[in-house]
């Protein structure tokens, strides 16, 4: 079944890896045959994959758009939902589901299922809460402060 979709002016699209900016007006584009295809507004920038979630996105992306390093990006793949599984088990699901996906060769669909990733990490940092305004108390560094019991005074000795 054909795909039709629309660019807007300026917008840009890879496909097969190669990068395609609309120079016109609007754009229609029907795909007749498969093709590895990343809209503008779903494409993270390497520079922007600054969460473990979004690492794995990035990844995944490349897997797909870049087919001649797929062996590269596999693993590296791999390796990073291994790190995100140890450190958050409750993903479980969602990562299960992102490798049968990409088992399958399904991965445009893995990238919607990361996004649910992106979202799991998004609700596990939401309720991690620090005391900012403690720890702009403490004393510094080597200074024992209002606890007299801890701390090194500047000759090097440990206060106590």
């Amino acid at each position: 079944m054909p795909l039709k979709m629309t660019l807007k002016p300026g917008e840009r699209i890879i496909v097969n890896g190669a990068v395609l900016e609309n120079g016109g007006g609007e754009a229609h584009l029907v795909f007749l045959n498969d093709a590895a295809f990343m809209r503008e507004k779903d494409i993270l920038a390497e520079v922007d994959a600054l969460t473990p979630a979004s690492r794995i996105y990035f990844a995944l992306q490349c897997l797909y758009i870049f087919p001649a390093r797929r062996d590269h990006y596999g693993d590296l793949l791999t390796e990073l939902m291994a790190d995100y599984l140890a450190a958050a088990p409750s993903a479980v699901d969602i990562i299960e589901r992102v490798k049968q996906q990409v088992s399958q060769g399904e991965f445009y669909h893995a990238l919607k299922t990361v996004r649910a990733l992106i979202a799991h990490e998004k609700e596990r940092l939401d309720n991690v809460s620090a005391p900012i305004e403690s720890l702009s108390d403490a004393p510094p560094r080597g200074e024992s402060g209002s606890n007299p019991g801890v701390g090194v005074d500047p000759s090097g000795k440990a206060a106590g």
